[in-house]
């Protein structure tokens, strides 16, 4: 037992039980009362004879603590995520942590001697993830390391704009005050635009429902106007009234990603433009593709085509074989022929534009399709339709296709001649940098292609020439016509690659490449701008047959323009590379051209709501006695150090818990009553009284 004074204390060691020492210390009051009450000539001699029994028995020690003190702790939490940029918001910010600098500095000036008050910042950025704000978990990490008897406050410099308040619930402050200083400004305005609802995914050609609504912080009232685009291209405008959501139907144009921009009319005096905007992306699915595939006749490679385009799920084919022409006459028994007729009227007239590609494989002029059918064909490819003619020696005689309706739409035109010999395919210049071809070449160390031994001999009054054979003959060329698409084989022996002859080649990839661009596959378009973003980084290509360097414009989600050069490579697009922290919608121009790139979220949370406010702040800030104090009134507030119990916070000044955190180093004891001097002391008083009572 004993007490404590500023470390040093006095601590008991009785030499008897302590139920004997009380014993006897009421013995002895009750002996020195009966002499006061006898009015003995000595009863304070008694009484002190008394007391120096007792102190002997107590057994009293003075023991004194080395102590090594710790200084206080204070955590600045500084929010600079990318809605504290906004206006004077960043100057604040600094002015105040300047402010909090210098006040601690006279604090520890005015501590004459004592220990000072360290300041720990922690800077909070936007989340990569795309979730806001992340403060409370920056803090948690911040706080790591730090004995909670040592932190003094936490001084919350933000605009309020706080994203994960429910990881306040465990965080550990101990008894210290949070203080909030708010940037921004009273009477801030601004519009933001937020996506209820929106598919992951639709089907190419019909409309999808999404749900958006238009809020407003200042005096609008609304309707507003919306505008909506889709890949960068203008599909339409709706009004929007204020705070409700609003069911709209867009059109999934194309299959992949189809990107949908929402943007919100501007008003004067807003914050930002940024969260005016949103973006939607929906995934479009074609329902099935319809393929037709003709083959003009039996020969070695003529399941090439059948079973590449079967072995693609999405893709619904029709498949005809003409085995003999209606105008052959003989012996064949009339059980060996098809059960039924070749349908050239319900395919070609009928049913034709419900295809989405049409192959020619070996197809020649043979009294099967009349001139109208053909003529038929020429509409349906002038009018967005597909076509691709794998040609074989027919092509080149008299019952060419060429020599058809056929023929204003076909890009190659037969020379009459064919080249018979072994020969390896080869990649044009033009084919280097068109996306069915690019990137397909051997590369050096690696065998060359297996060869091939026939090519029709044609020329090319348009169109491109991705592949060519022996002495620059055609060997691939495409070519758009109106708003449909042809391509064409100079060649039947792609299947010599299917086969692994001499090696092979990648006649599948080119072949389902060559599909995909005719049905107008968005990733497969010779003159494109795209972008992505992968690893931090934005990467920006403008693909196009010509050759040359571009200069993009980029738009970032926090409302600047940066400048991105794209430099042409020799077998692809042009590229330029930019590193990206700001999560959101990226803008991209170039040439006319345009482009949409996304980091993080979708519509990313930090800009929803930018306004500065106190609500989500002050019941964490009143939780814990701290203070909030508005920059903009308030940017000359002041730092006190206060007891633990007192209160924290002012009308214009923030607390900071003084807490004497220390650890015991070492311990000194030394007994309060040195027992012979005391028993010398009891001796001397007891022969005093005596020799005064007996008088």
């Amino acid at each position: 037992m004993g007490f404590d004074l500023d470390g040093t204390s006095i601590v008991f060691h009785p030499l008897v039980p302590v139920d004997v020492l009380w014993l006897l210390t009421g013995l002895s009051v009750l002996v020195w009362a009966f002499a006061l009450w006898r009015r003995t000539r000595a009863p304070i001699l008694r009484g002190l004879a008394l007391l120096a029994f007792l102190g002997i028995l107590a057994g009293p020690e003075m023991v004194s603590q080395k102590r090594q003190y710790h200084p206080d702790v204070v955590v600045a939490l500084v929010d600079r995520s990318s809605s504290q940029k906004l206006e004077a918001r960043t100057a604040q910010t600094d002015e105040a942590l300047a402010r909090l600098r210098s006040e601690l500095r006279d604090q520890n000036s005015r501590q004459a001697g004592g220990q000072p008050v360290e300041l720990r910042v922690v800077d909070i950025g936007d989340d990569p993830s795309g979730d806001g704000t992340r403060a409370f978990a920056a803090l948690e990490q911040g706080l790591e390391g730090i004995d909670r008897n040592r932190l003094a406050g936490v001084v919350f410099i933000t605009d309020g704009r706080v994203h994960d308040m429910a990881a306040f619930a465990g965080t550990d402050l101990g008894a210290a005050p949070l203080h909030t200083l708010l940037t921004g400004r009273d009477g801030e305005q601004d519009r933001h635009l937020h996506v209820a609802s929106a598919p992951a995914f639709g089907i190419v050609g019909d409309k999808v429902k999404i749900s958006v609504s238009a809020h407003v912080a200042g005096p609008d009232t609304g309707p507003l106007k919306l505008t909506i685009r889709r890949d960068g291209v203008w599909v339409g405008q709706y009004q929007l009234p204020v705070g409700k959501a609003v069911p709209i139907d867009v059109l999934v144009s194309h299959a992949g990603d189809n990107l949908f921009e929402l943007q919100l009319e501007e008003a004067a005096g807003e914050l930002t433009l940024v969260n005016n905007r949103a973006a939607i992306r929906v995934n479009g699915i074609r329902d099935r593709l319809r393929v037709l595939l003709v083959s003009g006749e039996p020969y070695a490679g003529e399941r090439t085509w059948r079973n590449l385009l079967k072995s693609d799920p999405a893709v619904d084919l029709v498949h005809f074989t003409i085995l003999r022409p209606p105008v052959k006459q003989d012996a064949t028994p009339i059980h060996e022929l098809a059960l039924i007729s070749f349908p050239i009227r319900e395919l070609f007239e009928l049913k034709l534009h419900e295809f989405d590609l049409i192959v020619f494989d070996r197809f020649k002029r043979s009294g099967i399709l009349h001139f109208a059918y053909l003529g038929n064909i020429v509409n349906y490819v002038r009018d967005g339709g597909a076509l691709l003619d794998a040609s074989g020696p027919a092509f080149a005689g008299p019952q060419s296709i060429y020599r058809s309706p056929l023929g204003r739409v076909l890009p190659a035109r037969p020379t009459g001649d064919v080249t018979v010999g072994g020969y390896r395919p080869l990649v044009s210049d033009t084919g280097r940098r068109h996306p069915i071809t690019a990137g397909l070449s051997p590369r050096r160390g690696r065998p060359p292609w297996g060869r091939w031994f026939r090519i029709i001999d044609a020329a090319t009054s348009r169109g491109n020439v991705l592949m060519h054979g022996p002495g620059d003959r055609p060997l691939l060329v495409v070519d758009r016509v109106g708003d449909g698409r042809v391509a064409q084989f100079m060649s039947d022996q792609a299947w010599l690659w299917a086969r692994g002859f001499e090696g092979g080649g990648p006649q599948a990839e080119i072949m389902r490449r060559t599909a995909h661009w005719l049905m107008k596959e968005p990733g497969l378009e010779e003159e494109a701008l795209t972008a992505s973003v992968s690893g931090g980084a934005l990467k920006v290509e403008y693909r196009s047959l010509e050759p040359g360097n571009h200069q993009a414009a980029i738009s970032v989600p926090d409302g600047t323009m940066r400048s991105l050069p794209l430099l042409d490579q020799p077998d692809g697009p042009a590229t330029g590379l930019m590193k990206v922290d700001v999560p959101g919608l990226y803008r991209i121009e170039a040439d006319g051209r345009q482009t949409l790139a996304l980091l993080g979220n979708i519509n990313p949370v930090e800009f929803s709501r930018v306004t500065a406010s106190d609500e989500l702040l002050r019941p964490v800030v009143q939780q814990t006695g701290g203070a909030l104090l508005k920059l903009s009134a308030d940017p000359d507030f002041r730092l006190r150090m206060v007891e633990p119990g007192d209160r924290a916070a002012g009308g214009d000044w923030l607390g900071l818990r003084r807490n004497g955190a220390f650890d015991v180093t070492g311990l000194s004891q030394v007994p309060l009553l040195p027992p012979l001097l005391v028993m010398l002391l009891l001796l001397a008083l007891s022969v005093v009284a005596w020799w005064r009572e007996g008088r």
